[in-house]
């Protein structure tokens, strides 16, 4: 979703970078064959993401919800020459998808793909990241931060997705709406905590940009 108007939401994705062919590939390939492609991080987004990974050049960096590895190419455009990006989704049917893309592109001996439940995969690694990006369960974004808290560099930087909700983060929460308190509460804890330093970007579905002192 866009919280700018029509026109102006144009005339900004009109004067930004369009997507590489790959990426354009990819994002046909979803639209026409997966379930929910409204999950894709998309040009804009992607073209975002990309930029802020080539500013921080990260030797390591961490994916919590690959999907059809759109975003997954996007932050490795940043990589240095010797860096890795691990990424982790718990979908079994999206694995081969997601790795077609990976094979073809340049990015193909950096990436790290894993299948399972991040909750048990990221206690496991032992890399220190200079980049991370949460894009998974909602109701789990909390418990996500502090499993990686730890495991980052200093000076390192935390992207979080979707943390607006649609705009449910300033409306009535009900009472079995777990994924709209959980984000709440992380949006919170990120302004919050006196290790961190945060701007929430009202893009698309709302992106935070943390970093770690």
């Amino acid at each position: 979703m866009s919280f700018l108007p029509e026109k102006i939401d144009e005339y900004v994705i009109s004067h930004s970078q369009n997507e590489p062919e790959l990426l354009q590939q990819l994002n046909k390939e979803t639209w026409q064959k997966v379930l929910n492609p409204r999950m894709l991080s998309g040009a804009y987004q992607g073209r975002l993401l990309a930029m802020i990974s080539k500013l921080i050049k990260p030797t390591s960096i961490l994916e919590i919800g690959t999907y059809t590895g759109y975003s997954a190419l996007c932050l490795a455009e940043g990589l240095t020459a010797n860096g890795k990006l691990i990424t982790i989704d718990k979908n079994e049917e999206l694995e081969s998808f997601a790795n077609k893309y990976f094979e073809k592109s340049t990015f193909k001996n950096q990436i790290e793909q894993h299948i399972g439940n991040a909750l048990d995969i990221i206690p496991k690694l032992t890399t220190k990241f200079d980049l991370v990006f949460i894009d998974a369960d909602k109701s789990n974004y909390t418990n996500y931060f502090n499993l990686i808290i730890n495991k980052m560099n200093s000076g390192g930087v935390i992207l979080s997705d979707n943390v607006l909700w649609s705009g449910k983060v300033i409306e009535h929460i009900k009472p079995n709406d777990k994924d709209t308190k959980t984000l709440i509460e992380y949006n919170k804890l990120l302004n919050t905590d006196d290790r961190l330093e945060t701007i929430l970007l009202p893009i698309r579905d709302g992106l935070t940009i943390t970093r770690v002192k």
